[in-house]
């Protein structure tokens, strides 16, 4: 035999053990390729179908519809202040009162003149009489008859005048105190004792507690849908299981210009005691609206050119893809049109990782 034709033992068999690895290093490959994938722990939420939007809420606060400043129909300096801010006053109760001084010396006065204008009269009153007795007998002229009545009917004139000059002294004795022409609650001072007032100054604030309104802003692009009539939900601050209906009556004109609020007056309808002058309340309006689902905006899924959202599956175990219809959007929700319905369990948070059909895990459920 050729020595250089005979074969090596180990070399033959480094082909069949790179062979044997090639194998190995395939089934391992194909074993991975076929574990199934990780169980994912999702974030979701359950949809609902909203068939109502809530117009709010806004705060306000209840205000009278009807309040007057009232002050002393004479100057004076003021005296007494019988009443506080708070308080509530029935009609003709006194509030306020002027050193009445000045205005009696003024009555007193008016009173003497009408005496002394009351004894011309009486004195003109006989010299026409005897004037006229003369005239008959034909004593004195026509003239001096004519005098004696024109003297008679100055003294009556005078003495009218007087009379109407005591009537306005003792009216104005009277103005010197101060009340309430109505029911009503006392909201605010502006005049303290000892303080000199002009006529008409505003004294006191005096509202009528029957009528009271809810007043709130509402800014000035929201004001499309509002008109007057319009019937809102009143609720308390304090305790919001207290509520009232509230029917707008008036809508300010002009938007403010520093915050673009429009002011809104509404009427409360039959309200409960607890709603008090200058308590805080919100006013919010249901109204209907086509059905439509809202979500969060991380909710949505836009990849190969189409808009999805990843629906759960009913045991809870896996995800599908579907398609949606979304008819608005904002930084933090989608609205859709349909594509889900009431109940179905929606993923929210880590879309772009899922794949269709992959196991996962609600956060409920152990996450």
């Amino acid at each position: 035999m050729n020595p250089a034709r005979q074969v090596n033992p180990a070399r033959q068999a480094k082909p069949a053990l790179a062979l044997l690895a090639l194998l190995a290093v395939a089934g391992c490959q194909e074993k991975k390729a076929e574990a199934p994938p990780p169980v994912r722990p999702v974030l979701t939420t359950t949809v609902e179908i909203r068939t109502a939007e809530t117009f709010g809420p806004f705060a306000g606060t209840v205000e009278p519809r009807y309040q007057t400043q009232a002050g002393f129909r004479v100057p004076g300096r003021m005296v007494a202040r019988d009443v506080y801010v708070g308080d509530l006053v029935p009609k003709g109760a006194r509030l306020a009162a002027l050193d009445p001084t000045v205005l009696q010396f003024a009555v007193t006065r008016a009173r003497a003149d009408v005496s002394d204008v009351d004894a011309q009269l009486a004195n003109a009153s006989a010299v026409e009489t005897r004037q006229r007795t003369l005239f008959e007998g034909g004593n004195v002229t026509q003239a001096a008859l004519d005098a004696a009545v024109a003297s008679r009917d100055t003294a009556a004139a005078r003495l009218a005048q007087a009379k109407a000059a005591l009537q306005k002294a003792t009216d104005e004795l009277g103005y010197a105190t101060l009340k309430a022409d109505v029911d009503g609650v006392v909201t605010a001072w502006n005049a303290e004792i000892g303080q000199v007032v002009s006529a008409g100054q505003a004294v006191v604030t005096l509202a009528r507690p029957d009528i009271r309104e809810a007043v709130v802003d509402i800014p000035d692009g929201l004001m499309a849908g509002i008109r007057a009539g319009t019937a809102f939900t009143v609720t308390l601050q304090a305790a919001p299981t207290i509520t009232a209906k509230g029917k707008v009556r008036e809508i300010g004109p002009l938007a403010d210009p520093a915050t673009r609020t429009r002011r809104v007056r509404m009427t409360l309808v039959d309200p409960p005691e607890a709603f008090r002058l200058g308590t805080t309340v919100t006013v919010a309006l249901e109204r209907a609206t086509p059905p439509r689902i809202t979500l969060p905006a991380t909710a949505l899924l836009d990849a190969e050119n189409r808009t999805t959202i990843w629906v759960v599956a009913p045991d809870g175990k896996s995800v599908s893809r579907r398609d949606v219809a979304v008819v608005a959007r904002d930084d933090d929700t989608v609205t859709l049109s349909g594509g889900v319905t009431a109940g179905e369990t929606v993923v929210v948070a880590g879309v772009h990782s899922l794949e269709d059909g992959q196991p996962v895990r609600l956060a409920a459920s152990g996450l």
